[in-house]
C-alpha cells in the first residue's frame, strides 16, 4: 500500500512538471524602429562618418522590455523584442542614416570604409515609465551622442538628446508603437545633429 502511494505520488510530481514545462506563458515578439520614408538630397561628396557600437544600459540591452514605477522596475509580461534592443536600435540608426542624411554617409558597424569622423552614441535610458501602477506609461528614451575627428579622436562636437513619448493606452501594443515613434523622433534628430556638425577637412 505505501509503495502504491509513493509510486502514486512520484507519478502525480513528473506529471505536473511535464505540464509546467510544457505550458509556458505565450509571449508576443514584437519589433521597433522602422524607418518613415523620407525625402532628402545627399551632397556629392559627404563627410565618412564611421559609427561605433552602441552603449546599452544592461537592464534594457537584451530583449525584454522594461517598465520602471518610481524606484522600482520589473519586465513587461508577455512581450519581447524580436531580438535584443541593442541590435534593433543600432540597425533602425543605421536606416535612418541611409535615408535622412545629406551631408555624412554613415559606415556600418560591418564596413571597412575609411572614415574621417567617428560617431559615438550612447544610449542613457530606454525604458517604460509608469507614474503610478496601471497608469499609462511614456517611453523615455535619452542618449548622448559625441562626433570625433579620426584618427586623432578630438571631440568635435557632443550633444545630449532624451524623447519622451506617451502611449495612448496601458496595453503591449501601445507600448510599443510608443517604442517606435521615439525611437524615429531620437533617430531624426542624431542625423540631423550629424549633419550640421561634421564638417569637411
Amino acid at each position: 500500500m505505501i509503495r502504491s502511494l509513493l509510486a502514486a505520488a512520484g507519478l502525480a510530481v513528473a506529471l505536473s512538471g511535464c505540464a509546467l514545462l510544457s505550458s509556458p506563458d505565450p509571449v508576443q515578439l514584437y519589433r521597433f524602429g522602422s524607418p518613415e520614408a523620407v525625402a532628402t538630397r545627399a551632397v556629392a561628396d559627404p563627410v565618412q562618418v564611421k559609427l561605433r557600437a552602441v552603449e546599452f544600459p544592461q537592464e534594457s540591452q537584451g530583449d525584454r522590455l522594461l517598465g520602471v514605477t518610481g524606484t522600482q522596475a520589473a519586465y513587461i509580461k508577455g512581450a519581447r523584442w524580436v531580438s535584443p534592443a541593442a541590435q534593433l536600435y543600432a540597425d533602425s540608426l543605421e536606416s535612418a542614416f541611409a535615408g535622412q542624411a545629406r551631408s555624412v554617409r554613415l559606415i556600418g558597424r560591418r564596413e571597412l570604409t575609411p572614415a574621417t569622423r567617428v560617431l559615438d552614441i550612447d544610449v542613457r535610458s530606454f525604458e517604460t515609465r509608469y507614474d503610478e501602477v496601471g497608469g499609462v506609461p511614456t517611453v523615455v528614451l535619452s542618449a548622448h551622442a559625441r562626433l570625433l575627428r579620426f584618427p586623432d579622436r578630438t571631440v568635435e562636437a557632443e550633444q545630449s538628446f532624451e524623447v519622451r513619448q506617451t502611449a495612448t493606452g496601458n496595453r503591449i501594443a501601445t507600448i510599443v508603437d510608443a517604442y517606435d515613434v521615439a525611437t524615429r523622433d531620437l533617430n531624426a534628430r542624431i542625423v540631423a545633429w550629424t549633419d550640421a556638425n561634421a564638417t569637411g577637412g
